[in-house]
């Protein structure tokens, strides 16, 4: 109100100013200080609004996406549907993701379905695929999309704790392939992205099959960057208290493989102590998807990791992304530079930019050029040989007339000695 007030004072005291101006400008000057001064005030206090609402939408609570990844046979789509029920039972709101392109039912109802875009029999008949590149090829062709699939769980952030996303079978085709790379990067840079790798508990009692789920485990860590979690699945079979001393003390694990003296528990031995490192910062938890067990655990280590990823891992895709940004400005800044020297060489003169079409067509001359001339040696040499075998025929014919001649002569020598005897 009082910006309002002294503007219309200034306005009214316009046509004042052009008779009598010093004595108005004297009078006014204390008056425009004033305005001056609330004017630098409120753009102050636009400025912090401005900062803060920044600072808050950067610091905006986002859905937290757990990758649910495992070997065919863990238990992943129903250890998904347990995380489903659990979400429901305490009161969370969770988001379902299905990617697997092959899955005949789900045990969930899915918000966003694969198997809604893509047709996966079709896709196998239309490119003459098998099973696996079925699959894979229609997790690429639903990738193309998966910006729409961002933007739609981007509207309902404010209403989402988590976004659970299944992952097709086989591991391989979502952790190690292009398509499975654009999804987790995806969601890695617009929300806090968990991968959880679900192990077969019964099966990993052999100690080497033990040892090549963590050295699959490791390889997704390195792979994705991402914050990871360890869900040792069916617990209700077998309990999962065996792995974590393995994974505690290398030596109670090393005492497993003293009956086997082969060449992979040689191995294994020393693969435990080059991954004790990995062990000692990998949250791991025993969970049941039949029975529920060890789903509050399992939460609250996502939980932890989710912190994880906005303090560490967060911060170094950021510093990627700037590094990035960084050398497409040097890019484009030596490009301006290579433009500009090039116009101050013309001196305002067309510049002929080099595609590289003139050099190739000079290539492609210069090589025809050296046919041609290969060709006139050729037919040079050609008629070299046709001459000289003319000249071959001359000679025998010459030496044939000879040695006709001297035959003839000695015909006529024979017959003159005959005479003479006579």
């Amino acid at each position: 109100m009082d910006m309002d007030s002294d503007s219309v004072k200034s306005s009214s005291k316009a046509p004042m100013e052009a008779t009598s101006s010093m004595q108005i400008d004297s009078e006014e000057s204390p008056d425009i200080k004033s305005v001056g001064k609330e004017k630098d005030d409120i753009a102050k206090s636009m400025e912090k609004l401005k900062m803060e609402e920044s600072s808050s939408t950067t610091f905006k609570k986002k859905p937290v996406i757990i990758i649910v990844v495992g070997m065919a046979g863990s238990g992943k789509t129903t250890f998904l549907h347990r995380l489903v029920c659990h979400t429901q039972a305490s009161g969370k709101r969770g988001y379902v993701m299905n990617l697997d392109p092959a899955v005949m039912t789900l045990p969930f109802g899915a918000n966003i379905d694969i198997r809604d875009t893509v047709r996966y029999k079709e896709v196998m008949k239309q490119y003459n695929l098998g099973p696996n590149g079925g699959i894979l090829t229609s997790l690429n062709l639903f990738a193309t999309k998966f910006d729409e699939v961002i933007s739609v769980i981007e509207k309902r952030a404010d209403q989402l704790d988590y976004v659970l996303v299944d992952t097709p079978g086989q591991i391989e085709i979502f952790t190690w392939s292009a398509s499975g790379a654009i999804i987790t990067e995806a969601f890695a840079s617009t929300f806090p992205t968990v991968i959880t790798y679900v192990v077969d508990t019964p099966r990993s009692e052999n100690p080497t099959t033990f040892m090549s789920n963590m050295l699959y485990a490791c390889s997704i860590l390195y792979k994705t960057r991402l914050p990871l979690v360890i869900a040792f699945n069916k617990t209700d079979v077998a309990h999962h208290q065996f792995a974590l001393e393995w994974m505690k003390d290398f030596e109670v694990f090393h005492a497993a493989l003293d009956s086997d003296h082969s060449y992979p528990s040689t191995l294994t031995r020393s693969l435990s102590l080059a991954l004790e490192e990995f062990y000692k910062n990998i949250p791991s938890v025993g969970v049941s998807a039949i029975s529920g067990a060890g789903m509050k655990e399992f939460f609250e280590d996502i939980e932890a990791s989710a912190v994880e990823y906005m303090e560490t891992y967060k911060a170094d895709l950021d510093k990627r992304r700037a590094e990035k940004q960084r050398m497409e400005e040097e890019r484009r800044r030596e490009n301006m530079e290579r433009l500009r020297k090039d116009m101050e060489k013309s001196k305002g003169e067309t510049v002929v930019l080099s595609t590289g079409l003139k050099d190739k067509d000079a290539n492609v001359k210069s090589m025809m050029d050296e046919e041609e001339e290969e060709e006139e040696e050729e037919d040079e040499d050609g008629d070299y040989e046709r001459f000289s075998e003319d000249e071959e025929d001359v000679i025998d014919e010459d030496e044939d007339e000879e040695v006709a001649r001297f035959s003839l002569l000695f015909e006529n020598d024979l017959d003159l000695l005959r005479m003479l005897r006579l």
